[in-house]
């Protein structure tokens, strides 16, 4: 039979996703105008870097999930902790442009085999449809990579410079990150007892979906997907001036912002409670509706309204996260999760890595109107979800393994 999923191996995961996101993602926030000032660059330049390895990791997702696939999460999640400290180095030792460039192109590299999808991709591989809970726990964990990211960035900056920092979260990938994701369970060899038990656990009685059905939803998942990352990275990138715009005080809109990250994790313990007990597709359809409705508050009341938008905000993006890897799952099965979830996956890092740029444009643009472009966004996911099947894949039965009426 197929493993049961493992409390320690989702707290070691979900502790290597936080170093991975906290070194990533969310480092240009805290070092892109050191980065800048010391390489004679703009700070506009150091994103589009960042930008640029988006993209890599969009075009590599695919092809990391087959691998993933094929060998388990192990060996490409510890290749990725290498890779992001080859980057981190590199970056550290940039001298220009050519050189910082080069360097978040590898840590491009990195993010495509090491992030959220390649995780998932891991605990599918082990757990199959069991791996709702598990999925939930590490994103409760990682949850918390920009509150560890951030000011460990900053101080690290302010102590050794933007250089030092970068080789301090090289050393530990080097360390930390390759013991936690080399201590992941092996996959069972591929054509193993676990893998058809994977299978037979997700089967019913239901017919198998036709391949028109299983194009619809890949499309539209695909869709669902880049128009929640979209949204999330606009904000993360944005919302401060956003909340000006609405009439918030600079202090009102810090407040707000650092209201989301503890909002998503309500959500995500929430997630994990008790709406681990209904559909994933119900739940997303929840989540998506929640920026929008705080949007409404936020336009129709302006800035007392600006802490229920942040938190209405931060819940939905909390509890969409989650969905990005128990939707494939519920609807499509385990079988070939890895290269499905790299694939659905490319459009959202695309629409990830332009959002910062577009959404500014409008923000400049139309001020705080720009809301109407994300709340649009996610009515338009909201709607998609609402047109997918709970039971395309497996009748009714969750991502939990469990049925659902």
């Amino acid at each position: 039979m197929i493993a049961e999923p493992n409390v320690g191996v989702a707290v070691r995961l979900g502790i290597a996703q936080t170093l991975a996101w906290a070194s990533s993602y969310y480092l240009p926030a805290m070092l892109a105008e050191a980065m800048a000032r010391d390489l004679g660059i703009s700070v506009a330049m150091v994103f589009a870097a960042f930008s640029a390895a988006l993209i890599v990791s969009a075009v590599l997702g695919p092809y990391a999930g087959n691998l993933i696939d094929r060998s388990g999460g192990r060996p490409v999640l510890a290749a990725s902790s290498v890779i992001f400290a080859l980057g981190l180095a590199g970056l550290g030792l940039a001298e220009g442009p050519a050189g910082m460039f080069s360097a978040w192109l590898i840590l491009g590299i990195g993010m495509g085999c090491g992030l959220y999808e390649a995780a998932f991709s891991a605990l599918v591989a082990l757990y199959g449809v069991r791996s709702r809970g598990v999925i939930t726990g590490i994103t409760l964990i990682a949850g918390f990579a920009s509150t560890v990211g951030w000011p460990l960035s900053s101080y690290l900056e302010l102590q050794i410079g933007w250089r030092g920092a970068c080789f301090v979260w090289a050393a530990l990938h080097l360390t930390l990150g390759l013991a936690l994701n080399l201590s992941l369970p092996r996959l069972a060899a591929p054509g193993s007892a676990d893998a058809a038990a994977a299978e037979d656990d997700f089967a019913d009685d239901t017919a198998t979906p036709s391949q028109n059905a299983h194009r619809w939803a890949s499309i539209a998942l695909s869709f669902v997907f880049a128009a929640t990352w979209f949204i999330s990275t606009a904000m993360a990138a944005h919302l401060p001036r956003l909340l000006q715009a609405g009439g918030a005080t600079l202090a009102t809109a810090v407040m707000v912002g650092a209201l989301i990250g503890p909002a998503q994790v309500a959500a995500r313990l929430l997630e994990f409670g008790f709406l681990r007990n209904i559909h994933p597709l119900l739940s997303a359809r929840l989540a998506a509706a929640l920026h929008p409705i705080g949007a409404l508050a936020f336009g129709a009341i302006g800035a007392p309204a600006a802490a229920a938008f942040g938190i209405l905000h931060g819940a939905g993006n909390g509890i969409l996260t989650i969905a990005k890897g128990t939707l494939p799952l519920v609807i499509f099965g385990p079988t070939g999760y890895g290269s499905r979830q790299g694939l659905l996956m490319v459009p959202a890092r695309i629409a990830q890595a332009m959002a910062p740029w577009l959404f500014g444009i409008c923000l400049e643009a139309f001020g705080v109107r720009a809301l109407w472009l994300s709340s649009a966004i996610a009515l338009g996911a909201l709607l998609v979800l609402m047109a997918l099947p709970a039971g395309l894949s497996a009748g009714s039965r969750g991502a939990d393994g469990r049925a659902h009426q």
